[in-house]
Formats: structure tokens, sequence, C-alpha cells
């Protein structure tokens, strides 16, 4: 898979930060098997005062200080924030539907893009999230999930 040049840019600042992520929606679908055009990547961030601090450096270094944005904003759940326009929108969310991120980060799957190493969620979560959004287009992607599963998945990495 190929990453966007912005996207490429902020995945290097969060590693850089050791910011605490994984990569979720539709540009999760298209890595674990079933790619999709999506207006966005959807990056779940742990809400934790240590973390928000490092998001809040990431914010600032990518050029998005003006917004205001500042680490009590990433500290809370349920929190979506949308950094720039589609296709190359980055939305940040600090809640998934159906699980919390602690358990999603002890499953991670990583990967290196275009040199970059990556964190996702695993199949198994996404599938279970997708389920739980229950969107349409969420249903469809847990329809090509599940075939996708029967494949053999990608290795983890820390």
């Amino acid at each position: 898979m190929k990453l966007h040049k912005d996207l490429r840019e902020f995945i290097e600042l969060l590693n850089s930060e050791k910011v605490k992520y994984l990569i979720a929606g539709g540009f999760a679908v298209g890595f674990h098997g079933h790619v999709r055009n999506t207006g966005d990547v959807d990056i779940f961030l742990e809400a934790s005062p240590e973390n928000a601090v490092k998001v809040e450096t990431v914010i600032r270094r990518f050029g998005f200080a003006s917004t205001g944005l500042n680490r009590h904003d990433f500290e809370q759940p349920d929190v979506i924030i949308q950094l720039g326009r589609p296709p190359g929108r980055i939305d940040l969310v600090t809640s998934l539907t159906s699980l919390g991120f602690e358990e999603a980060w002890r499953e991670r799957v990583g990967a290196t893009l275009d040199g970059v190493p990556v964190a996702f969620l695993s199949l198994e979560h996404l599938i279970l999230n997708k389920k739980a959004a229950g969107r349409p287009k969420d249903l469809a992607d847990v329809d090509a999930l599940t075939v996708a599963e029967r494949r053999p998945s990608p290795k983890p990495r820390s």
C-alpha cells in the first residue's frame, strides 16, 4: 500500500513522538485485504494524558498549531477531530464503538508501508468494530473482511 504524502508525514511524526495509535476504518480494511475508496484515514489514539501531550506536539509539528487544538482535546473519550480534506483527510478518534484502546493495542498488527512502521487494528478487532458501527458500508466491509480472514494475515510486529 502506498501512503499519501501528508499521511506519511503524519505517521512519521506519530512514530517519532512515540504516540500510541492504531489505524482503523477504511484504510485498515484495505490493509487487511479489501481495498476500497476512502476519503479519510481513521487514527485511533489512546486517550491518556501522556499520549495527549505527544499528540499535541505532532499536531503542532504537522502545521496545525493555528487550529487551537491542545492536549486536553485528546484526553477525553468520544473525540473526533478532522484534519485536512478528502481524499487525504486524517480523522483522529479517541474511542471506537466496540472496544477500548488497551485491548486493541495488545492485539495490534504492525507493518511497514513505504518504509514507515504503521500500527493497525487487528483483523478480528476491525471486524468487531465494523459490525458494531452497523452502517451499510461497514457491514459490506465485514462481508469482504470475512473472506480476507480466511487468508493468512501479516505477521504482527511491535
